[in-house]
């Protein structure tokens, strides 16, 4: 800290009035995913474009004024300007489709919370795949025109930049933030003072600002703690992502949940659902509790819990445990135990809601755990990942069979304008719709692709891989460059790759369960499939290992010394730094886009959807999406294996899947893309690319996927919320009584008899009726569901392909015992079998399996 006093003096650029909108624009991320925006900031500069790392806030700073006065005068630059800003205006205040299908829904907000946020490459404020989904999320809510409100970390670090030793051993710098030369605005109120919230911390208050980044109509708020009234060490708060220990990350974690929701108070936003991606914003759950014990007077903790629980939402993205945020029970009593004192729970009982008690958890408080027991809805992030999170917390439903543990799923998408190259943007304004954009969820419309000439589509396509060819050659040069390298070998850079060979991109995070090195597990066949004479192969690689990795360095290094080799070195070319810019290019302009990771490990994956939405094909492990899109068409790509997931050990794991890869590339993959008529076009290439387009586009889009989430989530979870805070809190009241009366109680249910009506040999379609006789104790008969469960038995003995039906009460008590009963008919043929079950029942609770409380008919009832 300076020893002197400083007067902060902000100096913007002087725009010629002709060119003032270009303020305007550089401060709304629309010009992220619209490439006409962004053609306005190249053409002042396009070099300078570059080094500002397409940053239009610092492109205006630092233009010369004397060309922005030359293009004030160039009547085609102005043009385009006016058609820009029509183009934005009319996107910014047309009638939505939320308002057009929901406009007379009123009073409804939603918050969204991630630590991370993926929007442009000139906002450095994401590290990998959940900031670009969380960014993505947001850009469709912004076309769909939900009333959206995203809430993140102003991070003055940011994640890393990464670059490579000459032994090729990962290196890292932080470069620092300029806010002020962001695309970002700081909250200020009616007397242009900068709007602050306080969080309480131990044994003083930590303040932070707040910056707004408009993305089209939604506005992204981020929490800033390096401001003047906090300490030295406080104001580091929230300098870095995913940096320091789990201290910092807990500290973080509070200003993100508990500071999120304050700010949102602040700026007169109450939200009626609450969006927890991934577990880190939590806490916030906390603080909505705190407000309504504020504005229910005589609440109780377990009274607001239950009633703000319905208004929040948590996704979870990884099928990986480690990959969940755990905190020491000591570190969280230290940081929260004033605060839930204050609500009146005691250190047990909060720490039992991490799950602490658990065996599961070793004593450590669970983020997701927390984050489930303190929402109402659950969900992963595609079809395979729910049924690994189902498997995977199983445990926290113990009496529930896996298939109904309550956690559902809503597949990731990518927000297509924003991945998509201009030239194919082009191709499908021209053969699709102009507006194609606004119905990318049409299937009707995608299939116009095949009203794309095949020779058109391929040589966008060539162009694509010549530019990509290009720039991976520069990034190659530049970084020999800066390590010294001889001038021969610099030269050398300028000439690797080819742009007419086919070209494989891999990029990804450098974890060792993505297997960067599977690739590479072969070298002497590889090095045939690389140097094949006639039908030759080049790879492009990029990615990041976490600066604590060291295994994924280490890949990362050998990796690096292998493609340094002869045979390699011309073929494959590593890209460092990767970032949104870096991706951009490789899947736009590759032609197989290779992802191998370990089965059931990739959540979701996003980059493959990038790549296929640009007509690339995919070749990957049956993991995550892909293992979802290929069940859809098995002729937009190839798969690796069939799903298989027992191995005696990783290493055979490896070899056979690496084997399968070479086999794949061999006999499949080239001889497709090398078979060429007279017109030198890969016709049956040119048909998957097609294929692939139609079936991944609709489908696997953020449009989808943000109305899935307003439909199954955000829709359900705002009208509980409205039923249990717009009473005062009696409705919240009576659902403890009703759940401190299941736990006292449930134990007391006894499932008598159950009889089957009919005969044990049925024709198919013959109704069939079942009763049962239940003694429900202290229960009421509305209090529970009696169900009947019924399924195809397997050779086991087990019920598979099951299904509940609900059974009627079909007489009073008698001797405290009800008669409840079915009738259905069988629909398939085969042996089938039955059991009852007793579950909870209440309007609020929408899902008896939530509560994991059930009572079956077995002997000991």
């Amino acid at each position: 800290m300076t020893k002197y006093k400083i007067q902060n003096i902000r100096v913007t650029p002087r725009l010629p009035k002709k060119l003032s909108y270009l303020r305007e624009l550089a401060y709304n991320l629309y010009w992220s995913w619209d490439h006409n925006s962004r053609t306005l900031f190249r053409r002042l500069d396009p070099d300078l474009w570059e080094e500002v790392n397409r940053n239009p806030v610092l492109m205006l700073g630092s233009v010369s004024q004397e060309r922005l006065e030359y293009l004030a005068q160039n009547e085609g630059y102005l043009a385009e300007v006016t058609r820009v800003q029509e183009r934005i205006e009319n996107y910014m205040t047309r009638k939505s489709w939320y308002e057009e299908e929901y406009g007379d829904r009123k009073n409804f907000n939603i918050a969204y919370f991630s630590m991370e946020y993926g929007l442009g490459v000139g906002l450095p404020i994401y590290s990998g795949g959940l900031g670009i989904l969380a960014g993505d999320h947001l850009k469709s809510a912004s076309d769909l025109g939900l009333p959206f409100f995203a809430v993140g970390l102003a991070y003055q670090n940011g994640f890393f930049q990464q670059y490579l030793a000459a032994d090729g051993w990962q290196q890292e710098t932080y470069p620092v933030n300029d806010f002020y030369n962001l695309p970002m605005l700081l909250e200020k109120d009616d007397n242009d003072q900068a709007i602050t919230v306080e969080i309480e911390f131990p044994g003083r208050a930590v303040t932070v600002q707040i910056w707004r980044v408009q993305v089209g109509r939604v506005p992204l708020y981020l929490l800033d703690a390096n401001i003047p009234q906090n300490s030295e060490a406080d104001r580091k708060l929230t300098a870095q992502l995913y940096g320091g220990d789990n201290e910092m990350r807990i500290q973080q974690e509070i200003i993100l949940g508990i500071g999120g929701v304050r700010t949102l108070k602040a700026l007169g936003v109450e939200p009626n659902v609450c969006h927890m991606n991934e577990g880190h914003s939590a806490f916030l759950s906390l603080e909505r509790a705190r407000l309504f014990m504020k504005s229910h007077k005589g609440i109780t903790f377990a009274e607001a819990r239950e009633a703000t629980r319905f208004g929040n939402v948590f996704t979870t993205h990884t099928p990986v445990p480690a990959g969940i945020d755990e905190f020491d029970p000591g570190l969280v009593e230290h940081y929260l135990g004033l605060y839930y004192t204050i609500l009146g729970v005691s250190t047990p009982d909060f720490l039992q809601l991490g799950g602490v008690h658990l065996p599961q958890t070793k004593g450590k408080f669970n983020m997701a755990i927390f984050a489930i027991n303190m929402a109402n809805g659950y969900n992963g992030v595609s079809r395979l990942h729910g049924h690994v999170a189902r498997h995977m917390w199983n445990y926290l439903w113990p009496d529930i069979s896996v298939h109904e543990v309550p956690i559902g799923r809503v597949t990731n998408g990518i927000h297509v304008r924003t991945w998509l190259s201009s030239d194919m943007s082009e191709l499908f304004s021209r053969y699709l719709d102009p507006n194609w954009y606004r119905h990318s969820v049409d299937e009707s419309m995608w299939d116009n692709i095949d009203q794309i000439p095949d020779e058109e589509l391929w040589r966008t396509h060539e162009r694509r891989r010549e530019r990509l060819v290009a720039f991976a050659r520069r990034r190659l040069a530049n970084r020999l460059k800066k390590l010294g390298a001889h001038p021969g070998d610099v030269e050398r850079a300028i000439e690797v790759l080819k742009p007419e060979v086919l070209t494989i991109g891999f990029a990804r995070r450098f974890a060792a369960y993505k297997r960067a090195y599977l690739f590479f597990r072969d070298q002497e066949r590889l090095k045939k499939i690389l140097n094949h004479p006639e039908h030759p192969v080049q790879m492009i690689i990029a990615g990041k290992a976490h600066p604590a990795d060291k295994i994924g360095k280490e890949i990362l290094k050998n990796i690096m010394s292998i493609i340094a080799q002869d045979d390699f070195r011309d073929k494959i070319v590593f890209l460092e730094n990767y970032d949104m810019k870096v991706a951009s290019y490789i899947l736009q302009g590759v032609d197989i886009w290779l992802n191998n990771p370990r089965r059931p490990r990739e959540a979701s994956g996003t980059s493959g959807m990038k790549a296929s939405a640009n007509g690339v094909l995919n070749l990957s492990i049956l993991d995550g999406w892909w293992d979802e899109a290929y069940e859809m068409n098995k002729n937009i790509g190839w798969a690796i294996g069939r799903g298989e997931e027992k191995f005696t050990s990783e290493e055979e794991q490896d070899d056979i899947d690496s084997a399968e890869l070479y086999h794949i590339l061999e006999t499949d993959v080239i001889p497709t893309f090398y078979d060429r008529g007279r017109s030198g076009i890969p016709r049956e290439w040119l048909k998957m690319m097609k294929t692939n387009m139609k079936t991944v586009c609709p489908y696997f889009n953020t449009n989808r996927m943000v109305r899935n989430y307003l439909h199954d989530f955000y829709f359900p979870a705002a009208e509980n919320w409205a039923r249990v805070s717009n009473d005062s809190g009696k409705a919240a009241r009576q659902l403890v009584k009703w759940r401190e009366n299941l736990n006292k109680n449930w134990e007391t249910i006894k499932i008598l008899t159950v009889q089957n009506m009919n005969a044990d040999t049925l024709k198919i379609g013959e109704q069939i009726k079942v009763s049962a006789q239940v003694k429900l104790g202290a229960m009421k008969p509305q209090d529970v569901q009696v169900q009947l469960y019924l399924g195809r038995v397997d050779q086991f003995g087990d019920l598979q392909n099951t299904k509940a039906l609900p059974m009627i009460l079909e007489s009073p008590a008698k001797d405290g015992v009800y008669t409840f009963c079915v009738t259905f008919a069988m629909d398939s043929t085969g042996q089938h079998g039955f059991s009852v079950r007793v579950v909870p029942n209440h309007p609020l609770n929408e899902n008896p399996m939530k509560l994991g409380l059930i009572k079956w008919y077995s002997d000991e009832s």
